[in-house]
């Protein structure tokens, strides 16, 4: 059983340290964090999951972006710590978080990811986005909170600061 809550300032260098664990110390060097350099996550949406001894084990974060004029959210990095894998913790807190943002008025989100995965969550290749190199373009995948989100936005991402 898990609590999931929103991520609070005291839980910051524990979720980096499982983001580090999961990813590696390198992963701030992938494309994909060039937009969160220098800008806040959407702190709603930051959340944390906790076992019944208050361990972490799982978080999720989102970053805002835009398509030219159109807003989006940039969904990462999620991690599951690797002794919790295969729960469907990831699964969870992806679904959770997309009805939050859905409540918020969000409309579309991004994310870089694998499409076996992110697949059965709902989440679509989007061919007509952008990302910088060395960006795998099949990675570049989206999902509408709102039908017809992303019918009109294309083009490259960038930060929304």
């Amino acid at each position: 059983m898990y609590a999931i809550n929103t991520e609070k300032k005291a839980d910051y260098w524990e979720v980096e340290a499982l983001f580090d664990l999961c990813f590696a110390p390198g992963r701030e060097a992938l494309s994909s964090y060039r937009f969160r350099e220098n800008i806040n996550p959407i702190s709603e949406l930051c959340m944390v999951a906790r076992d019944d001894e208050k361990i972490l084990a799982g978080a999720i974060r989102y970053w805002p972006v835009k398509i030219h004029e159109y807003k989006a959210l940039l969904l990462g990095p999620i991690a599951v710590h690797p002794t919790r894998q295969g729960e469907g913790l990831g699964a969870l807190l992806i679904k959770d978080s997309l009805s939050l943002a859905k409540e918020l008025d969000y409309s579309r989100i991004i994310l870089i990811g694998d499409f076996s995965y992110y697949g059965r969550l709902g989440f679509k290749k989007l061919t007509n986005i952008k990302m910088p190199k060395p960006t795998n373009p099949d990675r570049i995948l989206g999902i509408e909170l709102i039908s017809g989100a992303w019918d009109m936005p294309s083009g490259s991402i960038k930060s929304s600061n």
